[in-house]
């Protein structure tokens, strides 16, 4: 019994003459680009206020263009959930960016608009009575 090496096996000659570029294709699913993104969100949202409740949660929109990034361009919503009082802007901003870089670097897609919406303010004397309970 023989076993077919790489080099004498039936059609390695065929694989190796199709160019790199054509061989196939991968995508991103876009519940794996809105999983990325809602991971981003909590990163930025923890780093801003340590001990914070940082719930978010992503839709996305993914739409491909020729002369893009390989993988595709993203259109990404956000919602996320802040303590209060927080300077809501500069909280959003921290996710836009985070979001942004963390799409790009994992993912491989270029992100041209990240909308970030604030689903939920939680005020010191909500989380004392759910203290309490």
């Amino acid at each position: 019994m023989s076993v077919a090496t790489a080099s004498t096996a039936p059609g390695a000659a065929a694989v190796a003459e199709v160019p790199r570029g054509e061989r196939g294709a991968t995508r991103v699913a876009d519940r794996v680009v809105a999983k990325i993104a809602a991971a981003a969100a909590r990163e930025a949202l923890r780093a801003a206020a340590e001990g914070a409740r940082t719930g978010a949660h992503a839709t996305v929109t993914v739409r491909r263009r020729d002369g893009r990034l390989p993988f595709g361009e993203a259109h990404v919503h956000v919602t996320v959930e802040l303590g209060h009082p927080t300077p809501i802007g500069a909280r959003c901003g921290a996710v836009r960016r985070q979001v942004t870089a963390r799409v790009r670097e994992l993912a491989g897609m270029d992100v041209s608009e990240v909308a970030v919406e604030v689903e939920r303010l939680h005020s010191p004397l909500e989380r004392d009575r759910e203290r309490l309970r």
